[in-house]
């Protein structure tokens, strides 16, 4: 099978926290661009979620909201699991 080059345009500090990410997992940038085109290929689509969706969402948010209420207070949580269990009657 005969090879072809791809070159990319992006800005070197997406480069280095994906080249970083890569090395994690043991495969280069290369590796991972070809199991990029292989996932297009095998799901006749871009492989990527695009999404308006709220992140956190509003139940996220919400809680988000309640643990800083809670902190707010003088209920700082437990010391240890025998007093939450007993604070939920367990």
């Amino acid at each position: 099978m005969t090879m072809s080059s791809v070159t990319i345009r992006v800005d070197s500090e997406t480069k280095a926290q994906a080249a970083a990410i890569a090395e994690e997992l043991g495969i280069d940038l290369s590796a991972a661009t070809r199991m990029f085109y292989k996932q297009i290929i095998r799901e006749h689509g871009i492989p990527v979620t695009l999404s308006l969706a709220d992140t956190p969402n509003a139940q996220t948010r919400k809680s988000i909201e309640e643990g800083r209420a809670l902190l707010a207070t003088a209920q700082r949580g437990h010391k240890n699991a025998d007093e939450l269990f007993d604070s939920l009657g367990i």
